[in-house]
Order: C-alpha cells, then sequence, then structure tokens
C-alpha cells in the first residue's frame, strides 16, 4: 500500500503516532541528525543537552541521568510510533533517516517531529530495524553516553520497552476499532524486531505485555515508582549509584 503525502492513517492510533509533513514549525529546528551529533559548547547549541534540561524540569529531578533516560525513552517512543504504525495500519513506512526529521527539543511530550518529505520503503521488520535501531537508536545512545553516565543495557532496555509499548497501544487500537490486522500485524513486527541483536535479551514479551530485564531509573523521580514493564517489584531504595544495567 501506498503511503499518503499527510501519513493522515498515523493520526488514528493517538499522538504519539502522529508524524507532521506539512506546515512550517515557525522556527528554525534542527534536525535529529544534528542532536546525535557531538555536543555544543553550552545546553544552547546542544539541542540534545537540551531536551535533556527541558525533561529534567518537568520531573523536577536533580539527576541528569535519570532525565537523560527518559528523554531517550520517550524520543524511541515517538520514533517506534511511527514507524511500526506505518508499517501496520499502510503496509509500508517513510523514510525517517536523521537528516530528513526535525525535531523541537523544547517542545512537550510526545516530542515533536517534522518529517520534510516522505519516501516509502518496505513495512518490514529489517526495514525498521534499519531505520529506528541503527539510524536512530545507536546514534543517540551514544550522544547520550558521551554527556551522561548512563549503561548500555538501561538505553537498550528503554528502546525495547518503547517498541513493546507502541505495539501495545496498535493491539489496543486495531481490536478496539475492527482492525485486527493491524493488531496481528504490529504484535508480529514487535516479536521479530525484539529478537534483534540489538535488543534481544532486554525483556521477554507474554502475549503484549513486556517485562525487562533492567531499569529507567524513573522511581527516582521525585513521586515517581516503578514502570508497568520495571523489572522491579517495588522501588528499590536510592543509593548514589543506582542499578541501571
Amino acid at each position: 500500500m501506498d503511503l499518503d503525502p499527510s501519513l493522515t492513517a498515523l493520526h488514528r492510533p493517538g499522538g504519539f503516532f502522529v508524524l507532521r509533513t506539512a506546515g512550517a514549525p515557525g522556527r528554525r529546528l534542527p534536525t535529529l541528525a544534528q542532536a546525535y551529533g557531538p555536543g555544543g559548547p553550552d545546553v544552547h547549541g546542544d539541542a540534545l543537552a537540551a531536551r535533556v534540561r527541558r525533561v529534567a524540569d518537568a520531573l523536577r529531578t536533580p539527576e541528569p541521568r535519570v532525565a537523560a533516560s527518559v528523554a531517550q525513552q520517550g524520543l524511541a517512543a515517538r520514533l517506534w510510533s511511527v514507524a511500526l504504525g506505518s508499517a501496520a495500519l499502510y503496509g509500508a513506512v517513510p523514510d525517517l533517516a536523521p537528516r530528513l526529521l526535525l525535531w523541537d527539543p523544547e517542545g512537550s511530550a510526545p516530542d515533536d517531529l517534522w518529517l520534510t518529505g516522505v519516501r516509502p520503503l518496505p513495512g518490514d521488520a529489517a526495514t525498521l530495524a534499519e531505520l529506528v535501531l541503527r539510524g536512530h537508536l545507536e546514534p543517540l545512545a551514544g550522544a547520550l553516553r558521551a554527556r551522561h553516565r548512563l549503561a548500555p543495557g538501561l538505553l537498550r532496555g528503554n528502546a525495547a520497552s518503547a517498541l513493546a509499548g507502541a505495539a501495545r497501544e496498535l493491539d489496543r487500537w486495531g481490536r478496539g476499532h475492527g482492525r485486527t490486522d493491524v493488531a496481528a500485524r504490529a504484535t508480529a513486527l514487535a516479536r521479530e524486531l525484539l529478537a534483534h541483536p540489538l535488543l534481544s535479551g532486554t525483556g521477554t514479551l507474554t502475549g503484549t505485555a513486556f517485562r525487562r530485564r533492567s531499569c529507567c531509573l524513573y522511581y527516582r523521580v521525585p513521586g515517581g515508582g516503578v514502570c508497568g514493564d520495571c523489572c522491579f517489584p517495588r522501588p528499590p531504595r536510592s543509593s548514589p549509584r543506582a542499578p541501571s544495567a
């Protein structure tokens, strides 16, 4: 199936799936390729640092690495939602190369993204892995680890959790709107992607429920607790160096 220029089908499952393809953002924004690059001399010249600061302020957390983890998972959720949603709804996915995606690091959640051109690609797991895992989540993880003390296992777990969450929402929407084909395709793609070497071993998918083997550190946010897929049954006692791998 072809992609329509506005990707209108992605509006149906909810805000995490929406990808803007028209209308100027109103101000100059960085591409994600620029955001994944080396950091600037200060937060104003570093889009990724600006996003972490924005998340830290919203969560009221004094720990930059906690904000960095939450920021990474939020962006991963948007990228997976767009890619998996397109594959499940259209049978194709737009080219999501970092240089083609504009990003507003100062925006609210979910992350604001604009695609500068719609070029359809196959909607199979191999293409999704190349676009999202290789194209985005690997360089994003590298950029965050260069700035913050984050374990690789934590970031891989965040990526897997974000994928499982997108599949779960598509399953819920598909079953609720008589689109069991969408639900089935999203779940099948998620299973195949979770077996990818970059995500293998991050957790267990049972039906649409995912249990990860790492912690995203959200429990360290003031008033936060454990997430629904956390490896911890209850918030661990805080310590100067929390478990993160």
